[in-house]
């Protein structure tokens, strides 16, 4: 096969899981100051879903074909020229920038240094993949939210990819946590180390009581969830709702000005202390991954699938070798 080309996800239109295929494109060379590594898993996310549906085609655009994939695991194949703090051979996970968009579904990609950690020795790198995604969860609690030990935590979607991994940090972290989630996930958060578990379908917001942090990883009814928040608390939203997209990051702009209680809202950068903070939590035995489903690369379609249908505990992970 033409070493010059590779196997990536494509999609030509936008449309459901159908309009996924493993094509061929050329294969990345790093440039300067990039590092180029041979990717071995990916997971799936929403975003994925929400750019390969045309939710979000005024940031993606309407140029085909298109890449998929955010997040990925594997080995450092090449360095550029100037890449500095990283070798050959290094076992790495990381996250395609923003300027790059998505491309992470593929056999090769390209990204600088920063943009990737090591992988702590030990953990397989199928299963590491479930981990990247995790950096939101350190992000929100950690840098956002500056959670404390002994404080409240509530976590919305507790059972899926970034909620799995802040139960999970929320009780390394020293919180009481609360997981809302599906009662078939109920035991699944217990064992992540949830404090509380509560069926999101069987309660209301206001039967829950008071917190000093909300995690949101649903983006719905932001509204009667930050009525939750104690004098002090903190909100972070790290989805919006996408069938109202623009009254939900309306609702948000609005609250840092207005009442109790501003709702933080980002869309994840992590760098490179990310990745060292997660493979910290890894290696001190207070965060692991979560893999619901490994999917061939060529089933990519599948998965996404499966995370449209709901109800994933964890991660997706896609294997690409």
């Amino acid at each position: 096969m033409d070493d010059r080309t590779m196997r990536a996800v494509l999609f030509d239109r936008f449309g459901g899981p159908e309009v996924l295929y493993v094509g061929r494109v050329p294969r990345p060379g790093p440039a300067p100051g990039e590092v180029l590594v041979r990717v071995r898993a990916f997971s799936v996310n929403g975003g994925e879903l929400a750019a390969r549906s045309g939710r979000v085609r005024l940031l993606t655009g309407r140029s085909f074909p298109q890449r998929t994939g955010l997040d990925f695991t594997g080995e450092v194949a090449a360095l550029g020229t100037s890449a500095t703090g990283i070798a050959v051979g290094d076992r790495v996970w990381g996250i395609v920038g923003r300027v790059s968009g998505f491309g992470s579904a593929a056999e090769y990609v390209a990204v600088r240094p920063e943009r990737l950690g090591q992988v702590p020795d030990g953990l397989d790198l199928v299963a590491a993949a479930a981990l990247p995604v995790a950096t939101t969860a350190v992000t929100a609690l950690r840098d956002k939210a500056a959670l404390r030990p002994g404080e409240r935590l509530l976590v919305r979607g507790a059972a899926g990819g970034v909620g799995n991994a802040a139960v999970q940090l929320g009780r390394a972290y020293g919180a009481e946590v609360t997981a809302l989630a599906r009662a078939a996930n109920l035991d699944f958060v217990r064992t992540l180390g949830a404090h509380h578990a509560v069926d999101h379908r069987a309660v209301s917001p206001a039967e829950l009581g008071l917190f000093d942090v909300v995690l949101d990883t649903v983006g719905t009814g932001l509204r009667a969830f930050r009525r939750l928040l104690k004098p002090g608390g903190r909100m972070v939203a790290i989805a919006f709702d996408p069938t109202r997209p623009a009254a939900s990051l309306g609702y948000i702009a609005a609250s840092a000005v207005h009442g109790r209680g501003r709702v933080r809202f980002f869309s994840g950068n992590p760098g490179r202390a990310h990745f060292d903070d997660l493979a910290r939590q890894v290696t001190e035995g207070k965060l692991r991954p979560a893999v619901d489903t490994v999917f061939p690369l060529e089933e990519t379609a599948a998965a996404h699938r499966a995370l449209e249908a709901g109800g994933v505990r964890g991660k997706y992970v896609v294997r690409v070798d």
